[in-house]
């Protein structure tokens, strides 16, 4: 694809910049010959990156931990989704007025659905973490949050599923559970990733993956 003058920019906002996102985005702007790139930022300050998408013209941002309640306050408008977990994971920018939006939620609805759970137990206490179990409710599943803090207490949970929403890798859990990893190396994660990725590139496009 031919880089000009007219060439839109996205990108996503992170601690630790990644090839994740830019390799689904892209994909899908040459899919659909969509003059745009899709590029990784490591960021320090998230308030200086909003600002950078008004003064550069970055069309969309994705946001990653640990930013994505801390940017809610320096948008110009927040979707109620997002508002209602403050967690925001997708921007748009609009003539300089950016907007924030959280598709967590929905893919994880979408995941969670066909399994027909009747309880869940969400590890973890960030944005993700909100947005699962803000998806349980909307599907009337009994949810239990465990945040760090309260990991002695997974010993005690059995016959359920658990769903982790934390970096942390090799969890114990009783043999009697059923475990979700939403890590993104694992397939399950790539999974979720994919899903939400494909509402973002809705947002920013206006087209279906």
């Amino acid at each position: 694809m031919l880089i000009d003058k007219d060439t839109k920019l996205y990108c996503s906002f992170a601690r630790v910049a990644g090839s994740t996102g830019c390799a689904f985005h892209n994909a899908g702007f040459k899919k659909h010959n969509i003059n745009a790139i899709y590029k990784s930022f490591s960021v320090r300050d998230i308030y200086d990156a909003v600002q950078c998408m008004r003064v550069l013209d970055i069309k969309g941002a994705g946001v990653t931990m640990p930013y994505k309640t801390d940017v809610i306050r320096f948008l110009d408008d927040v979707d109620q989704t997002a508002l209602d977990i403050n967690a925001c994971n997708t921007l748009i920018n609009n003539n300089g007025k950016i907007k924030g939006y959280n598709t967590d939620v929905q893919s994880a609805i979408d995941y969670l659905q066909p399994l027909e759970l009747k309880h869940l137990v969400v590890l973890g206490s960030g944005g993700y973490a909100k947005a699962v179990i803000r998806a349980c409710r909307k599907l009337d599943i009994d949810v239990k949050r465990i945040v760090r803090e309260s990991w002695h207490q997974l010993p005690e949970v059995k016959n359920h599923t658990v769903f982790n929403c934390t970096p942390v890798e090799n969890i114990k859990l009783h043999e009697s559970n059923k475990f979700i990893d939403c890590i993104a190396t694992t397939p399950t994660g790539k999974i979720l990733a994919d899903k939400q990725a494909a509402y973002q590139f809705k947002l920013y496009t206006g087209i279906d993956y």
